[in-house]
């Protein structure tokens, strides 16, 4: 239609359609309200804090952020955006909340500011606060707002009275009550502290990053403005230095004992009225890992279980956690399976590959999974959610899609992606039955995805094609774009439509676009997931490679002209393709690629490789800039545009200066993209748009497509 956005610039403004989409939900334990936050429409960052109340059957704002500052910009301290860009956070308004235990109370932070909203009548207020501040949450009981500013822990009434310091600052480097950044952008922990269930007490995090290595991060484009200085621990270097102690509100603290120098990993740390708090802590190469409980009269902890892995732990959602009745809810690898425990009982077996812990309530645990290495001939790309108990596993979602879910008591909010209609629906279930939807404001696209969901090769690798709308049989072969992750955590095959709508427009440029994901990525077994320890250049390339040759057989593609692109771990298989196996891959784009995992963090990279100190082999074998990497023949260079933002403080731009430092000394031709002012998000609407738009049109020149 006339006048309508090209699907670029959509993309970029609709922040990947999730601008508008109900997220966050939180559920009453009476069963009567269900919280959430969403903007106002497609296009609007700002997210307003909603109730839904599901007896008057009524929608209400709770804390509207343009209300709440009167319409001025937001100002966030440099806490609040380091913990927006460990947690992937590009919208605005309120992005977090945390409520009472009868979530009747919600706190959060909005331009630095403390504020708490009452849920039951949906009234906001301020609360003062000495400095700007970081993860407010209220007591179970609602009476007061713990938060985290100055890099002290804090405590005030309900009301903002008697605000006090419970613990910190204690100098430069030091903070109570934040997760460090280890922990935040890869142990998927972004909690610093937990109230007890009597709300007489909380848990705290003591971070002290003095050991860590520092780096600093400039803007080039502004010379005149002072390089960042990042504490970066890179592979092989030191840690922060985390411990935990027991703060009361009373003003006593009580030290946390554990074997800290074998286990320097606080991985988890859960406490309800099931159990004491409990620990979930890890040994610095992730082989072993050891479930503690705390004594709160003495910091002594006590082993409850342990888990060792060959090759190394992974952590999940929801776990460890206590039933009502006091037994240990855990996720294990076992016998090839991932599987359900509870207490000294596996509920689940190989038909169910289990992803995380969604709820445990006194009759069955809530859990999202897919199928298993047992399960047959399951649909490819779909994920589920199961009410699990003694007498087996009875699943809640029926529809085939993706699904996720939260639930309290009776009620249970269950959103659902499928491949034939874009965005999710959020559906309110009572007792098993409807009782409502949640209303999404996201954008429709401008064009619809077409995958077609494969099993490739001899090892049935997961694998989305999609061809250009136009495309008709006789048309003969297309040019070839792979687009993948290919990585540790990032499944990009899934029965959801808004997750191949980038994909799919790269069809309509004339290419047939295929998204494998080979081993390393999470499906459906943990032998899967482990069979690129120590190698993720020849497992994870070769199955890009296997998916490519299987689907040839079966789709019009040219194997002739074959391009990849990729961000972050995806950017470093494209450029690996286009460096070790140029006789398969003849165009690259590399997205903020890692190229010497010697600059990455340690307990991302140290779990897959090891210390470089110990194998340096295979750092070697697995970077770009080393003559393993740059094996292949320099007569048969192919081209390789590299994009990195100068501002990211994970994949630092380092790897991408480094690489083609490595390049130009090789004199192998390659272009450099450098986006100033932009970090590993790359959240700008005008930067994500023209991203887009430069890909296809590298990819066209390099390729020969008209």
């Amino acid at each position: 239609m006339t006048g309508q956005l090209s699907f670029p610039r959509q993309h970029a403004r609709t922040q990947r359609f999730s601008l508008g989409a109900p997220r966050a939900f939180s559920v009453s334990p009476d069963g009567s309200r269900v919280v959430f936050l969403r903007s106002r429409s497609g296009t609007d960052r700002a997210n307003v804090l909603w109730v839904l109340d599901l007896d008057e059957g009524r929608e209400y704002p709770a804390a509207d952020p343009k209300a709440l500052l009167g319409g001025a910009e937001e100002e966030l301290s440099a806490e609040e955006r380091a913990r927006r860009e460990r947690s992937r956070e590009g919208s605005a308004g309120v992005v977090g909340y945390a409520v009472d235990g009868a979530v009747e109370l919600a706190a959060f932070a909005l331009s630095g500011r403390l504020y708490v909203a009452e849920l039951r009548g949906g009234t906001a207020r301020e609360l003062e606060t000495p400095g700007p501040v970081a993860d407010p949450r209220p007591s179970p009981d609602g009476r007061h707002v713990a938060y985290v500013a100055g890099g002290a822990l804090r405590v005030a009434a309900a009301d903002g009275t008697g605000d006090r310091a419970l613990a910190g600052p204690e100098g430069a480097g030091t903070t109570w009550g934040l997760a460090e950044f280890i922990a935040a952008e890869e142990m998927d922990r972004s909690r610093g502290f937990w109230w007890s269930p009597g709300s007489d007490a909380l848990l705290a995090a003591r971070v002290d990053d003095a050991p860590v290595r520092r780096w600093w991060i400039a803007d080039p484009a502004n010379p005149a403005s002072a390089p960042a200085e990042v504490a970066y621990p890179a592979a092989g270097t030191p840690n922060a230095e985390v411990s935990l102690a027991l703060l009361g509100l009373d003003g006593t603290r009580t030290d946390i004992v554990w074997d800290r120098e074998r286990h320097p990993y606080l991985a988890r740390v859960h406490w309800s009225a099931g159990g004491p708090p409990l620990l979930l802590v890890q040994t610095r190469d992730q082989r072993h890992q050891a479930y503690l409980a705390v004594d709160t009269g003495t910091g002594a902890t006590r082993v409850l279980h342990t888990d060792e892995d060959p090759k190394w732990l992974e952590l999940f959602a929801g776990v460890p956690a206590w039933t009502p009745d006091g037994r240990l809810v855990r996720i294990a690898d076992e016998a090839g399976a991932r599987v359900l425990a509870v207490g000294e009982r596996t509920l689940t077996d190989a038909r169910l590959h289990v992803r995380a812990v969604l709820n445990v309530g006194p009759e069955d645990v809530l859990i999202a999974a897919s199928a298993g290495p047992e399960a047959g001939e399951p649909e490819t790309g779909e994920a589920h959610v199961y009410r699990v108990n003694e007498r087996g596993a009875e699943r809640v979602s029926r529809e085939p899609g993706w699904h996720s879910a939260v639930r309290s008591g009776a009620v249970t909010v269950l959103a659902s992606s499928a491949l034939d209609r874009p965005g999710a629906t959020v559906r309110i279930l009572r007792d098993g039955e409807q009782a409502a939807t949640v209303l999404s404001y996201a954008e429709r696209p401008v064009l619809t995805a077409r995958p077609r969901l494969e099993r490739a090769g001899e090892r049935g690798i997961p694998a989305t094609v999609l061809l250009p709308g136009t495309y008709r049989e006789g048309d003969g072969p297309l040019p070839v774009l792979m687009d993948p992750y290919g990585g540790p955590h990032g499944q990009r095959v899934v029965a959801a439509h808004n997750a191949h709508l980038t994909s799919q427009w790269f069809a309509d440029q004339g290419f047939a676009v295929v998204v494998a994901d080979g081993r390393g990525t999470p499906h459906t077994s943990p032998t899967w997931e482990k069979a690129i320890h120590e190698d993720f250049a020849d497992a994870t390339l070769e199955d890009q490679a296997e998916a490519l040759r299987a689907l040839a057989g079966r789709y019009p593609l040219d194997l002739g002209r074959v391009g990849i692109r990729g961000w972050s771990y995806g950017g470093y298989l494209a450029a690996l393709a286009v460096l070790r196996r140029p006789d398969v891959f003849h165009a690259a784009v590399a997205g903020a690629p890692v190229t010497d995992w010697r600059l990455y963090d340690t307990h991302y990279t140290e779990r897959y490789l090891g210390m470089p100190q110990e194998r340096p082999e295979v750092y070697a074998r697995n970077s770009l800039v080393t003559d393993d990497g740059l094996s292949s023949p320099a007569d048969r260079t192919r081209p390789l545009m590299i994009v990195h933002g100068l501002a990211d403080d994970n994949v630092v731009a380092a790897h991408t200066l480094r690489l083609s430092s490595a390049l130009l000394a090789a004199g192998r031709p390659h272009e450099v993209l450098p986006l100033s002012g932009v970090t590993h998000m790359t959240p700008q609407e005008q930067v994500a748009e023209n991203l887009l738009l430069l890909q296809v049109d590298f990819l066209k020149r390099s390729l020969g497509v008209a």
